[in-house]
């Protein structure tokens, strides 16, 4: 088996390093100057790229949860992100800068509703793009 079909690490199932929003000073730009949307579990923030493709950015807030509980969340916000927002950003050609904070209902969500709430939002993201 390749390391590309154990999903432990090819870069198949990665976001690349050029889609990642990681600087603390990019995200605090996007806390403030970004367009944000609610769902019921999460706050997205919007905004142009200075770079000519999309972008996406995780913040998982602590809010009073142990450690294994915000890795899966950011795990699985990262996977949705990877598969569902970029791809649907690439296709219609918006450079946006994505970051996506989960909000404390999150946690219990499971990983379906964060999908189909993140499916929506992008739908909306895309069509006034």
């Amino acid at each position: 088996m390749t390391a590309e079909g154990s999903g432990t690490g090819g870069e198949g199932y990665r976001l690349p390093r050029a889609a990642r929003i990681t600087g603390s000073d990019e995200i605090r730009t996007l806390f403030r100057r970004g367009k944000r949307r609610k769902t019921r579990h999460l706050d997205v923030f919007v905004s142009p790229s200075p770079a000519a493709f999309p972008r996406l950015g995780v913040v998982v807030p602590k809010h009073r949860q142990k450690i294994v509980r915000r890795n899966l969340l950011k795990r699985r916000l990262r996977e949705i992100g990877r598969t569902l927002v970029l791809p649907a950003l690439r296709e219609a050609a918006a450079p946006l800068d994505v970051l996506i904070r989960a909000r404390p209902e999150a946690y219990s969500a499971s990983f379906e509703a964060l999908r189909d709430g993140l499916a929506r939002m992008t739908e909306e993201i895309c069509s006034r793009a």
